[in-house]
């Protein structure tokens, strides 16, 4: 296999990471020497909780740093992030460092593709340009978009510091995103997809295996999301723990 790209999430799916500008810098460093392309996949900008983290885009600092051997590929969408409009399906992908040809290609192929909806792009029109200091609806916005920041953030602490509680499973802080990584203790000779799939049996809560993301070998994780409401959280960490407790 000849490797020509590497995807970077940032915010993380599913680890909740967010990567600061050393970081950024180390992987343009690593693509500028293997030749490869990056695709940015940055949905989750405005999703940044952990107190003294920001999102820094791989944009700012491919332009800040000069570098044209670097081909990079952001994209950001209203589906996803604190606006949250998933039925719009609007987005967008901006690219940078591309040889003519490869951007006359992408051009070719996306004026023959379908586009998204109106209302899709109006969301993303919305995303990219929101009311500024002085328009008529900018106090609404600001209020609004901080009230879900906010209880996003309080839920991720919240499932955190439950999931940590339980004997077996550790959880680092949710930085960013909407998703949690715990790694869980698992008997000799079970997995975490078998773990689950029991989990979604026995109490009705549905996460994802981390064998789906590539985790290093010999340990095991299930990614799960912070978006139910507070009292929903504590519901859902209880039945976890008594699930954890008896699975053998």
């Amino acid at each position: 296999i000849k490797v020509k790209g590497l995807c970077v999430l940032n915010p993380g799916n599913p680890t909740g990471s967010v990567l600061d500008r050393a970081n950024i810098e180390m992987l343009l460093g690593f693509a500028k020497e293997h030749h490869l392309a990056i695709l940015a996949d940055e949905v989750y900008q405005e999703n940044v909780y952990r107190d003294g983290d920001s999102f820094v885009s791989l944009a700012k600092v491919l332009v800040e740093s000069g570098e044209k051997d670097v081909s990079l590929f952001s994209f950001h969408s209203c589906s996803k992030g604190f606006l949250g409009e998933c039925g719009q399906r609007g987005g967008y992908m901006e690219i940078r460092n591309v040889p003519a040809d490869v951007f006359t290609q992408v051009t070719k192929l996306q004026s023959v593709s379908l586009c998204s909806n109106v209302t899709g792009q109006v969301a993303t029109y919305c995303m990219v340009r929101p009311p500024k200091p002085g328009e008529a609806s900018h106090e609404l916005y600001v209020r609004e978009r901080d009230t879900v920041l906010n209880n996003l953030k309080e839920r991720a602490k919240l499932l955190v510091e439950g999931l940590n509680r339980i004997p077996g499973i550790q959880c680092v802080p949710v930085a960013g995103s909407m998703y949690a990584f715990p790694r869980i203790t698992l008997p000799p000779g079970r997995t975490d997809g078998e773990y689950c799939m029991a989990l979604l049996e026995q109490t009705g809560i549905c996460v994802v295996p981390g064998t789906g993301f590539g985790q290093r070998a010999g340990t095991a994780h299930f990614r799960t999301t912070i978006l139910p409401p507070t009292e929903k959280i504590r519901a859902v960490v209880e039945r976890i723990a008594a699930f954890h407790v008896a699975f053998k």
